[in-house]
């Protein structure tokens, strides 16, 4: 591999024999290598060696200057040491950190996995005022298909040309995605638009100013005087007595012009679809982005879901509800009939919430996926303490409006106007910060870092806050509870680079003031991010306790942890439950079981996963969730939950269930006018025996049309 490094015309202080100790290379430094030094550049991407360039801002110009070079065989990647934290008053003491991302950037791309495809052919539906919409479809309409849905005819009214297709009334449903929107519509308008010559004579006739020049007619105000209808008998477009119709079309892409909370349907949740754009008449790149919206696309397919993991719901009864509740996009249903949940991959935007907050990892994050992710924080750090850093502090931040912040906070150290990312906080790029979660965050910890700080910006809907607020509770009563001192977890709201460094400065000092000790392991963990989500969790949870500051004491052998924990117990009231186990086929999994050979309800308290399908399930209100995390063996081990005496047959001994569950039984029926006498005391009988004894009584036995012994 190859590595260019450039202070960027001395502006860096990099310390390249330290750097190229850490990489395992030698590096040569440069001062202008996008510009006289550019031969430099050229030379290495003829090697055939994967070559990292240290800088991103001028990435489009060494990419066009490849594919001019002759020879140029090899694969370029681009990674950003210079607003990360060579823009920086701390940055004398950054070489582990640039280090670390140097290194990271050497890490193979992500396995490609299979993709939604989208397909537009530039039918475009505005909705709103037709002032406000013949404007837009003014800069649009010469790459797009423009078609109005009237709202009003606006303060300035529409054009009196017929330039785009209107159509109007009130509208029904909006629903849809990138190239697929279905819009229905109710056409109850007296006005028929297309026999309308837009001649305004109704508009003048109209005494209650009922007519806009939308040529709609408000019916709250018209007071039926039918002066419109006596002035249009020429082209005979009013016609009240009309049936309204219903239409429906379906559309490529929408601009809605109507604000939030105004009437009719419209897309409302944080995450709107694919083609879905929202316009306040002044945002001129929403328009752009719409121009460029014909043709073919697609986008990865982010999640894996396994329904066999799934706990939320068994039997029609819901238990975990989590990633429902956190999609911002609504791409996420409940399909309890099938006890699984539905993911419409044309609808997800891929933050990856719901594969965060999902307790079993049912859901997963596939691109890229958790062990790639986990890859590349295990050499960020390890490169990092290698080189010689101390306290690591790795700070996540989404890859658009997250890595702004970051950019504008390094311009702006260099201006002096900020201090800069400090040395020790090493920035790490997600598609969203959503997509990691507690297991993830534990692992880095049981890698050395010192703290995990989630930059988030205006990107996070209110719900992805939350949900990473619980977890990081969840993640720091764990590390809390097995003696790691200090804030290990923490969210960093910025929305440009001045705020981020505010908050960075406040968070150093203070660590600095709290002198905060055993914050991580003695030993680092060397293990790796494991496909599954539960496998990496108790991996971290081994590492942690093995490792742990303060020894194994009874009284901490149990930690108390918030609601959201993804771990924990379940405490069983023996004198309600009957054993009838109905808990056990609800448990997804497998933290709940039976004992073939004894009436018993034992468990498992590291399979639990807290979903509470259980508890729903228990038709005697006998079961209570118990959020902890037991340090002890016993955590792995089957304990009996709650136990019963057999009853046996009063016929021939056979126990066919447990003795509180058929004393149970006999108490709810004894009054019962159906089972009195014989009927009560065949309840006490086996299936074998209560057969036997019905045939035993002719008159029984017809009226349970029992066929006659041959």
């Amino acid at each position: 591999m190859t590595t260019l490094i450039c202070d960027c015309n001395q502006t860096m202080p990099l310390q390249t024999q330290k750097l190229g100790q850490a990489l395992g290379e030698s590096l040569t430094l440069h001062s202008t290598l996008c510009r006289r030094e550019a031969g430099a550049f050229q030379k290495a991407i003829q090697s055939g060696q994967e070559v990292v360039v240290a800088c991103t801002q001028e990435k489009k110009l060494f990419s066009e200057l490849a594919s001019q070079t002759e020879g140029a065989t090899s694969p370029i990647k681009f990674v950003n040491i210079r607003e990360a934290g060579g823009w920086s008053s701390d940055a004398q003491n950054a070489s582990p950190k640039l280090a670390a991302l140097l290194a990271a950037a050497h890490l193979p791309e992500p396995d490609p996995v299979p993709v939604v495809p989208f397909k537009t052919e530039g039918r475009l539906l505005i909705i709103g005022p037709l002032d406000q919409a013949e404007k837009a479809a003014a800069m649009v309409a010469d790459v797009l298909q423009v078609v109005i849905f009237s709202q009003g005819a606006g303060e300035a009214g529409g054009s009196q040309e017929r330039q785009y297709p209107v159509i109007a009334g009130e509208l029904k449903s909006l629903s849809g995605w990138l190239g697929a929107f279905d819009v229905s519509w109710s056409d109850n308008n007296p006005i028929n638009l297309d026999l309308c010559t837009r001649c305004n004579a109704c508009v003048e006739a109209c005494p209650e100013n009922a007519i806009g020049l939308d040529y709609q007619i408000d019916m709250s105000v018209c007071n039926d005087s039918r002066a419109c209808v006596k002035v249009c008998q020429s082209a005979g477009a009013i016609d009240f007595n009309r049936v309204p119709t219903e239409a429906s079309e379906k559309f490529d892409l929408i601009l809605d012009l109507r604000p939030a909370g105004s009437n009719g349907p419209q897309f409302l949740q944080h995450a709107p679809p694919q083609g879905y754009f929202k316009w306040n008449g002044q945002d001129l790149a929403t328009l752009i982005k719409l121009r460029d919206m014909v043709g073919e696309f697609e986008k990865p397919k982010f999640f894996v879901y396994k329904q066999k993991l799934c706990a939320h719901s068994r039997n029609e009864t819901v238990g975990c509800n989590a990633c429902v509740d956190i999609c911002s996009a609504e791409a996420i249903s409940s399909d309890k009939s099938r006890q699984q949940i539905k993911v419409n991959p044309n609808l997800c935007v891929g933050c990856g919430a719901c594969t965060t907050v999902c307790p079993t990892g049912a859901l997963t994050y596939a691109y890229p996926k958790a062990q790639e992710q986990g890859s590349k924080i295990k050499t960020l750090l390890s490169t990092y303490h290698a080189a010689g850093g101390k306290d690591a502090v790795l700070m996540l931040h989404s890859q658009e409006a997250g890595l702004k912040v970051v950019e504008e906070l390094g311009r702006a150290a260099q201006l002096k106007l900020a201090k800069g990312t400090p040395a020790n906080v090493i920035p790490m790029s997600l598609w969203h910060t959503a997509s990691l979660g507690l297991e993830v965050w534990l692992t880095a910890v049981a890698y050395g870092a010192h703290q995990v700080l989630v930059l988030c910006t205006h990107e996070e809907a209110p719900q992805y806050l939350e949900g990473l607020e619980a977890q990081m509770a969840v993640a720091q009563s764990l590390l809390a509870g097995l003696g790691y001192e200090g804030i290990h977890f923490q969210i960093m709201r910025a929305k440009n680079g001045i705020d981020l460094d505010a908050s960075l400065q406040a968070n150093s000092a203070a660590k600095a003031q709290a002198k905060w000790k055993n914050q991580v392991p003695a030993v680092y963990a060397k293990y790796a991010v494991a496909p599954e989500k539960r496998s990496t969790l108790e991996l971290a949870l081994d590492h942690l306790s093995e490792h742990a500051p303060s020894a194994l004491q009874a009284s901490n052998s149990a930690i108390a942890l918030p609601v959201a924990s993804p771990l924990g117990a379940l405490k069983v009231n023996a004198d309600k439950c009957t054993l009838c186990l109905s808990c056990v086929s609800a448990c997804p999994a497998s933290a709940l079981q039976d004992n073939p050979d004894l009436p018993q309800l034992r468990f498992i308290e590291k399979n639990c996963v807290q979903c509470g399908l259980c508890a729903t399930t228990c038709p005697e209100d006998a079961i209570e969730l118990v959020p902890r995390f037991l340090r002890t063996p016993e955590r792995k081990q089957a304990q009996v939950l709650n136990q019963s005496q057999p009853y046996g047959c009063v016929k021939c001994g056979k126990p066919f269930g447990t003795l509180k569950a058929i004393e149970a039984m006999l108490g709810k029926l004894a009054g019962h006018s159906m089972f009195q006498g014989a009927a009560l005391e065949r309840l006490k009988m086996c299936g074998d025996c209560r057969v036997i004894d019905i045939y035993s009584n002719s008159d029984e036995a017809k009226i349970a049309n029992i066929p006659p012994k041959s």
